[in-house]
């Protein structure tokens, strides 16, 4: 696909632009109403694919779950192995669509390699997801960045507390949910590794206090996010951090997500999500 096919829908999946704008454009870049229709399907996530581990896959057990951060209820999809035992746990953090079927499916893929995962619905203290993705994205931007962080700090809490954790909590993000990585991490001293996905970084200033090593990947054709990057890794070098970053080139935004065929690069996702489970299994495991 065209790269400014992508480009609109980047801009129009990242605020600022309707349904109706968004359509009107693309059906100028496309040529006509036809095209625009036909390439919308492309762009758009189609949830029928989230099914890399099947909901009722035997080797996991997944169940909603509500939990405490501060005063808030906030609820979460929460998948582990089937067998009993103590493992290692990661947040996981949605893109801006809320929790949906494909975060879902994120959380059960760690269950199927030892991990406990809890996928944050951090739309819940606000009504929960809708299945409308752009009433999901309106209601994300209402969302004070402070509250989301005190509620992923609340998770970890949650999940090191949780009966089958071995005490070690990581967290991973995606999209909107790699820059809550990145401030949860400098928010909280107690999470023990962060593994971000094209995420917008944290203020440069506050990268002193991160104290969690952090795995950063990034899509070489993400000019929004990566236009941030340079300052982040100075930085990082600065305050000595322990972190790693890979830029993917020639991969889009959301490389990861395979509901998405516009921009799902398997090449990129495979290597950047074998990546994530060797940081994990090095910095979680007991």
């Amino acid at each position: 696909m065209e790269q400014k096919f992508i480009d609109l829908f980047d801009r129009y999946t990242h605020g600022g632009m309707s349904r109706r704008v968004f359509f009107d454009k693309l059906v100028m870049l496309a040529g006509g109403t036809a095209a625009a229709t036909a390439l919308l399907p492309m762009l758009e996530n189609n949830y029928a694919y989230a099914d890399t581990v099947a909901e009722d896959d035997q080797r996991v057990k997944g169940e909603m779950v509500t939990f405490k951060a501060g005063a808030q209820d906030v609820s979460g999809y929460l998948a582990r192995p089937a067998a009993e035992g103590k493992y290692p746990s990661v947040v996981v953090v949605h893109e801006n669509r809320g929790l949906n079927p494909h975060t879902k499916d994120v959380a059960r893929r760690l269950a199927v390699a030892g991990f406990q995962a809890l996928a944050v619905d951090f739309l819940s203290p606000v009504g929960g997801t809708p299945s409308d993705q752009d009433k999901a994205r309106d209601m994300i931007g209402t969302l004070k960045p402070e509250d989301v962080t005190g509620w992923a700090q609340g998770a970890v809490a949650y999940l090191r507390s949780n009966p089958s954790s071995n005490g070690k909590v990581g967290a991973v993000g995606f999209c909107w949910g790699g820059g809550v990585i990145g401030r949860l991490a400098v928010a909280d001293p107690t999470l023990n590794a962060g593994v971000v996905y094209y995420g917008q970084q944290p203020p440069a200033e506050d990268v002193a206090k991160i104290k969690a090593p952090l795995l950063l990947n990034y899509a070489g054709m993400d000019e929004r996010i990566n236009a941030g990057v340079p300052a982040f890794e100075e930085a990082l070098k600065a305050g000595g951090k322990d972190y790693t970053l890979y830029t993917y080139e020639g991969a889009q935004h959301a490389f990861l997500n395979d509901t998405n065929e516009a921009r799902y690069n398997k090449e990129a996702a495979d290597l950047a999500w074998g990546r994530t489970l060797d940081f994990f299994k090095k910095h979680l495991q007991a």
